[in-house]
């Protein structure tokens, strides 16, 4: 008779476990989509710390997709986490209802970002009206440091790249915002668009000199990079994800191939912060005034 208590206990037990929530929550896998940022292979080395490193946070797995960024509103509907710019994001959240969770922190500017126009000090180009009749080179269409905020100044102090410049081109492959640099720095073009962030990492990696450039103008800072959550994720199971997003400290290390890595510093961040739908205001009124996706209206 004990015998047969002990056995119908351990089947209750077992019929249990199989019934938690958290046994079913272990056995998902979540996907992450990265926006791929200078190429796929950099992006996945980038954050395959930090995916290793939510998963064990967590207790789930997590896996990792890198999406390039003309693909990502197509593909999102696959994900359940989404790391982005925040142009991307406010495509996704119109279009997809995708809601923003964290800001990324990295450069002078924190969870901020900037887009530049820059020239050589020798081109004699000091204000955006010394680019009319002048070539441009821009970052990627839907990078808003890289095209959008420029294209947004351009627009402002009258001058229409179809028209006033004689001619703009966007360099094909990969490190995009590098090659504009370069671009500028060996004469191609007479300015340039970039992002502040990636200006400011060439310099401290001494392989620009910053005396070699002027600044012609600078956008308005918005949102950095962010992760955001998508509808089929509970509420409940997103705050978690945020919240280790946000404690997230600068020696949380995880193991990689046998490796102990610095998820911060293998991710090119500094951390994550608070950020709120509401902060993205300034790109949405940019992407109106550049005739920019989600508001283009041709």
């Amino acid at each position: 008779m004990s015998q047969r208590l002990l056995t119908v206990g351990v089947m209750l037990c077992l019929l249990a476990s199989c019934h938690s929530p958290s046994a079913q929550e272990d056995k998902r896998t979540y996907t992450i989509g990265y926006m791929i940022c200078n190429s796929e292979q950099e992006t996945l080395q980038r954050f395959q710390p930090l995916t290793a490193y939510l998963s064990k946070k967590l207790g789930v797995h997590f896996e990792m997709v890198a999406i390039d960024t003309v693909d990502f509103d197509k593909q999102v509907d696959k994900l359940d986490f989404t790391h982005t710019n925040s142009l991307l994001y406010i495509i996704m959240n119109r279009n997809h209802g995708v809601e923003v969770l964290t800001a990324e922190k990295s450069g002078s500017l924190g969870a901020r970002a900037k887009g530049i126009i820059i020239a050589l000090k020798k081109s004699g180009i000091h204000t955006i009206r010394d680019l009319k009749g002048k070539s441009m080179v821009f970052g990627p269409m839907l990078g808003p440091t890289s095209y959008m905020a420029q294209l947004d100044l351009l627009l402002k102090n009258g001058i229409d790249p179809e028209n006033d410049l004689s001619f703009y081109s966007i360099p094909s492959g990969s490190f995009k915002h590098e090659k504009v640099i370069y671009g500028v720095l060996l004469g191609k073009f007479d300015a340039g668009a970039v992002p502040l962030l990636d200006f400011e990492r060439m310099v401290s990696d001494g392989r620009i000199d910053q005396n070699d450039f002027t600044v012609v103008a600078e956008g308005d800072p918005i949102p950095y990079c962010n992760f955001a959550v998508t509808q089929k994720i509970d509420d409940g199971f997103a705050r978690r994800f945020k919240q280790a997003l946000l404690e997230l400290k600068k020696d949380d290390t995880v193991e990689i191939g046998g490796e102990i890595v610095k998820v911060l510093q293998r991710a090119n961040v500094d951390g994550y912060a608070e950020i709120q739908d509401k902060d993205f205001g300034v790109v949405r009124e940019m992407a109106k005034r550049t005739n920019m996706p989600p508001y283009q209206r041709y």
